[in-house]
């Protein structure tokens, strides 16, 4: 084994085909996964990254600190998003 990485994954075909990659090339991966409110089915994430070979899946609920600490101070600066 080369080491212990972790992987922001979200499920999808890129990061899916990232994590097999690196279990091809000898790391042991941890992957991540950040709720920040968005609509997901997270038990098939989970058995989805389990399938391929991720020795540990975390998924935190980061919703009130994506709303508390970007969100709001986006609000509050007027940030524009896409030129809006």
């Amino acid at each position: 084994m080369k080491g212990k990485v972790c992987l922001a994954y979200s499920g999808g075909l890129d990061t899916s085909c990232i994590l097999r990659w690196l279990l091809d090339e000898g790391y042991q991966v941890v992957c991540f996964l950040a709720n920040v409110g968005q609509e997901e089915d997270w038990d098939a994430v989970r058995a989805k990254a389990q399938k391929i070979g991720a020795s540990k899946m975390v998924i935190q609920d980061l919703r009130c600190e994506f709303i508390e600490q970007l969100c709001f101070r986006a609000v509050m600066c007027n940030a524009q998003y896409e030129g809006r």
